[in-house]
């Protein structure tokens, strides 16, 4: 299926026999175009035999019986060509919005139902230009378009964008969406490779689906994610789900109320497909937990997904949703999304709400996307985004937010840009060879799309690094917190009972009885408080301003996933957002010689997510690194 868009732009690019070079893939260009424009210069009509031919090509390669026959005169007037078009295609007549368009006229219906179909478009805004000749290109466009309406629709690597065009040309409803990721979930996490990247599924996800496909046929829909399928990290609180965040001692625990992110994503119009596993409270970079046990990689099942994400990370690799949400205390959403060749957005404190996610450390916790492509993340970081009372925190990111995030998808979003390249945080042992090979040649590739790259050391780095996560110190006191808000009818109601009850990973015991007996008061936790921020803040800005950067770039994780079991050796590298509150996102940047994905992360100032998005994006369109998984098919 691969070559034949390929062959359709080579006999359209014939057709036009040189009146038009396409410059761009056309698939792009044609998709970006609101109306049918003029060609550049002038061009022969198109002839009855030309237009049948190659809309029959168009239909040949889309796989679909489709046959078009047109009977009239040469040349092909735009309003015979929307007549043959919507008879072949068997579109029921439509209303048109256009000025030039007569509702008597014969051909309304047709030319209304292909514009609804974004099939054949006006030639502006509001003129259709019926009696005037098709021509050349327009004819190219329409029938790549027509090769898209009759092609089936594919859900592995499908995006937000694809299904809701799937949804608006008849393809596909939001019940039957969510019945093939709940199929491919029974197929791949519960049997087969058996990935146990899911906990528990949403009893009422295809009712919930059914709902919004009717609630779109009423009232049209809310917006990008209406019906869109979602995962989220099993420690959001679902009011219709237990939040167990992998532990035993939870696992029919449901929550008196949605977390703040929960709540904006129905209210979104997304559906809740399920929960994801975790490291057990989130606490880990292995993916293993006493309730949904240990997460595979998709990509190399005997190593591990990262974490603690992991469950999100290998569901969303493995194309069990269309997008999936994390949390990162300290690189929880990049570490996974790295591992598993996807995009991971960590933003910064408080543009998200924290209120109602199991707290790890929440002056270092935020809860962001994780997706397959760029444009997806920003889709539902714009839908997440925002204030939120409960969480006082969102109030410093008022007048931060833009209207949407989607806004900065520019490919050319790298050309002219500063980026500092922190060489030091660089694997140089010959384990993370192959990370190191692929992030050098990622600012090669930075450079080719535009960006000057600096090599920079960062200010008292060692020092910064020598301070140790806050989980240990606020974890215990923030649990009790959650439980007594958000689940006050759980078995247990705080970390001493948790650790009594002996539910729970074994693993994590020393760890858990060490937090449980930590004191807020003490020097060292305010010494980290109130120094380590600063001291990271300081270090960012001042080479930032130095250099005259718009962002840094560096490897997500130092060495690629490691098989499960090895201690990981993901560095140190994703403390330095959590460290200064700063926003990251990790990018795929390929993979090694063993088959195993690798990210390159970017490190804004406060609020950028805006630029970290642009160059992302950029870098994204620029190497088209990400590739599903092979084992599942």
């Amino acid at each position: 299926m691969v070559g034949k868009p390929l062959k359709l732009k080579f006999i359209c690019s014939t057709l036009m026999t040189g009146a038009l070079l396409l410059s761009v893939p056309f698939t792009t260009y044609a998709a970006s175009l609101p109306w049918e424009a003029p060609a550049a210069q002038p061009e022969s009509p198109v002839t009855v035999k030309q237009a049948v031919t190659l809309m029959n090509e168009a239909s040949e390669l889309a796989g679909s019986k489709v046959r078009f026959s047109l009977d009239a005169a040469n040349p092909v007037t735009r309003e015979n060509l929307a007549v043959m078009l919507g008879k072949s295609l068997g579109l029921p007549d439509v209303k048109e919005p256009f000025t030039d368009v007569p509702d008597h006229n014969a051909a309304a219906g047709a030319i209304g139902a292909l514009y609804e179909k974004q099939i054949m478009k006006g030639i502006s805004d509001t003129l259709f230009a019926p009696a005037a000749n098709v021509t050349q290109q327009q004819t190219a466009l329409i029938a790549e378009r027509v090769y898209e309406y009759l092609k089936p629709f594919e859900l592995n690597e499908a995006t937000i964008a694809d299904i809701q065009q799937a949804v608006s040309q008849g393809k596909l409803t939001y019940k039957e969406l969510t019945q093939m990721y709940l199929d491919r979930i029974s197929k791949y996490d519960d049997q087969g490779v058996k990935l146990s990247a899911v906990i528990s599924l949403n009893p009422k996800a295809l009712e919930e689906a059914e709902k919004k496909d009717q609630e779109r046929k009423e009232n049209g829909v809310r917006g990008p994610l209406h019906g869109i399928p979602i995962l989220v990290k099993d420690n959001y609180a679902t009011a219709d789900m237990p939040t167990t965040a992998g532990c035993l001692c939870l696992k029919d625990s449901v929550p008196s109320q949605d977390a703040e992110m929960i709540r904006k994503l129905k209210e979104a119009g997304a559906i809740i497909l399920g929960k994801t596993n975790l490291d057990e409270f989130a606490s880990g970079i292995d993916g293993a937990s006493s309730l949904g046990g240990q997460t595979l990689n998709p990509y190399a099942l005997d190593h591990s997904p990262g974490g603690s994400s992991a469950g999100t990370g290998a569901a969303i690799a493995s194309n069990f949703a269309l997008g999936g949400f994390g949390t990162d205390t300290g690189g929880s959403i990049r570490i996974p999304s790295s591992y598993n060749s996807l995009v991971g957005i960590r933003p910064t404190v408080g543009l998200t709400s924290r209120d109602g996610i199991i707290p790890l450390a929440l002056t270092q916790d935020t809860g962001g996307p994780m997706s397959r492509t760029v444009t997806d993340a920003a889709i539902l970081l714009d839908a997440t985004a925002g204030y939120d009372p409960e969480d006082v925190a969102t109030a410093y990111g008022i007048g931060h937010r833009p209207a949407s995030y989607t806004t900065y998808l520019d490919k050319d979003g790298l050309k002219g840009a500063r980026i500092g390249v922190a060489t030091e945080l660089f694997g140089t042992d010959s384990g993370a060879q192959p990370v190191t090979d692929l992030v050098n040649a990622a600012v090669k590739d930075l450079s080719k799309l535009g960006a000057t790259t600096v090599p920079i050391a960062i200010p008292n780095l060692d020092e910064i690094m020598a301070y140790p996560s806050l989980s240990n110190y606020e974890f215990k006191f923030q649990l009790n917190d959650y439980l007594a808000k958000y689940e006050p009818d759980a078995p247990y109601h705080s970390l001493t009972e948790i650790i009594n009850s002996g539910q729970f990973y074994k693993p994590l015991e020393s760890s858990l009885k060490a937090r449980d007996a930590r004191d807020l008061g003490s020097e060292e936790y305010k010494d980290i408080v109130l120094k380590r921020t600063k001291l990271t803040r300081d270090a960012l800005l001042k080479v930032m301003a130095d250099h005259n950067l718009d962002a840094i770039v560096y490897p997500s994780t130092v060495q690629a996933s490691l098989p499960i079991g090895e201690s990981s050796k993901a560095g140190n590298n994703n403390r330095l957002s959590p460290f200064s509150g700063f926003p990251a996102i990790s990018v795929p940047a390929g993979f090694t010689p063993d088959g195993l994905a690798a990210g390159i992360e970017f490190l804004g100032r406060s609020y950028d997510e805006p630029t970290l998005i642009k160059f992302a994006y950029a870098y994204e369109q620029g190497t088209h690194h990400r590739k599903p998984p092979a084992l599942l098919p």
